[in-house]
């Protein structure tokens, strides 16, 4: 898994059948310590994430494992919402503060 942040949403009218009905968000892909880096990523939302939350997604054929992308055509999927992250004994993150 990996951590980013929703910064936005990809709306297609036409889509596969086998994400018609999937939200698509934009993703900021963020490194450990929590700083954003230039590499974004369209996933499928499996957990109805919104703009701002930190989330773990996942690519490739994990990318096909949520219940709701299983065997669908999907290459992300955005499938947890971070509350808080520590590293090293350090909280990196935390929604509440």
């Amino acid at each position: 898994m990996l951590i980013a942040k929703v910064v936005g949403s990809v709306v297609a009218t036409q889509k596969d059948p086998g994400i018609a009905d999937r939200k698509l968000l934009v993703l900021q892909v963020h490194d450990h310590a929590n700083k954003p880096k230039e590499q974004y990523v369209v996933a499928v939302d499996a957990i109805g994430a919104g703009t701002g939350d930190l989330v773990l997604y996942a690519t490739g054929s994990s990318a096909r494992q949520t219940e709701l992308t299983q065997d669908r055509p999907c290459d992300a999927v955005a499938m947890a919402v971070v509350d808080s992250w520590d590293l090293g004994g350090e909280n990196v993150y935390e929604k509440w503060s």
